[in-house]
């Protein structure tokens, strides 16, 4: 019988040391009274180091206080789970799974088991999923953004070259005629280079990074001005380009014209009806940023109730029946796509700011 028993313990001993999961066993004094292959290899320890010599504070060394709470729990009768990155001999670092199972006997805790399983491994695809979903996501907002410009952008062009051409059409003499026809001059080179930009986003879509390029910021105010020229004038509109002439930034040329598109557009969409709009565009140059300041004087918004929803999907605040919500939210996810950010100021009847912080990138 005693030769059986003998035989089955060193079964077991063997089966326990040709498992990948880590086993041991510490007593009520913390001292290691087994350990199986794999737990010692994974701390570099022999059989005659670890088993009836060393404690558990000196085999996980700086990491130790670490698990104490869950050392502690165990020892009080109570199981414990957790998750620890563990540095090897090797200077490299494992990620594990730990169970510490109370050993009771008659109510009194003797000691506790470990099952420690290596999900390095896990973790590692873990991190490539979470890298992937921020790929598909980044994509997701590019679409989103190339949608916004190809609904938006070119319905603005397409807006302002009907009405230039009804104009154009009603006009008595070659002066007005004119006048229309560098309108159309103006808008229709707008429109070749925003298409050549969709073009340019649609062949960078499984980019990782936007293309940027250095642009004339002035210029890009003057051309959306232009594409609005026909709205500014109907709604007795002014619209200051207050940009240097000579200042660049070099940004993704698509998004930057759907940026002050959708800016320039909001301010003559939400205008007070008692006072004539006027809109002001700076840009200033700070330490490591260009600040673009969108500032008028229109219907404003109230901060202290919608601060949190300006930028919302579908937040709307002035009750226009062609709101929906979408241009401030997509103006967003523009400027943090291009490492900037966004800030408002606004009082009720009093206006509206949009400062846009663009870092000054190294060409």
């Amino acid at each position: 019988m005693s030769t059986e028993l003998t035989h089955t313990e060193s079964i077991g001993l063997l089966v326990a040391d040709h498992v990948s999961a880590m086993l041991a066993y510490w007593d009520k004094d913390l001292i290691c009274r087994f350990a199986n292959a794999a737990y010692r290899d994974w701390f570099g320890r022999t059989r005659e180091e670890m088993v009836g010599k060393i404690t558990i504070k000196e085999l996980l060394g700086p990491i130790y206080d670490q698990n104490l709470p869950y050392i502690s729990g165990a020892l009080e009768g109570k199981p414990q789970t957790f998750e620890r990155e563990i540095p090897t001999p090797s200077g490299s670092v494992r990620h594990s799974i730990a169970n510490y199972f109370p050993d009771i006997v008659n109510g009194e805790v003797r000691g506790f088991f470990v099952h420690v399983a290596d999900i390095t491994n896990l973790k590692l695809l873990e991190r490539e999923l979470i890298k992937s979903n921020e790929v598909i996501t980044d994509q997701n907002k590019r679409l989103l953004s190339f949608a916004n410009i190809v609904s938006h952008n070119l319905k603005s062009y397409a807006g302002n070259l009907k009405s230039i051409l009804e104009l154009f059409l009603r006009s008595k003499s070659e002066e007005e005629k004119k006048v229309m026809l560098n309108h159309l001059q103006s808008i229709s080179s707008g429109f070749s280079a925003t298409v050549s930009h969709l073009t340019e986003i649609v062949e960078v879509q499984n980019q990782l990074e936007l293309r940027l390029e250095q642009i004339n910021l002035y210029d890009y105010v003057k051309r959306t001005i232009d594409v609005l020229r026909v709205e500014i004038d109907l709604t007795n509109s002014i619209f200051h380009n207050n940009v240097n002439s000579n200042l660049t930034l070099q940004t993704n040329s698509a998004y930057m014209e759907s940026i002050l598109l959708n800016l320039l557009t909001n301010a003559i969409k939400y205008r007070h009806s008692e006072k004539k709009l006027v809109v002001e565009i700076d840009a200033a140059l700070k330490i490591n940023e260009l600040q673009l300041i969108v500032k008028d004087n229109g219907r404003g918004i109230n901060l202290e109730k919608h601060k949190n929803e300006i930028f919302g999907l579908h937040k709307t605040f002035h009750g226009n029946p062609d709101a929906k919500g979408v241009g401030l939210f997509i103006t967003k996810l523009q400027v943090e796509a291009l490492n900037g950010r966004i800030e408002v100021k606004s009082k009720e009847n009093e206006g509206t700011s949009f400062i846009i912080h663009f870092p000054i990138r190294d060409n």
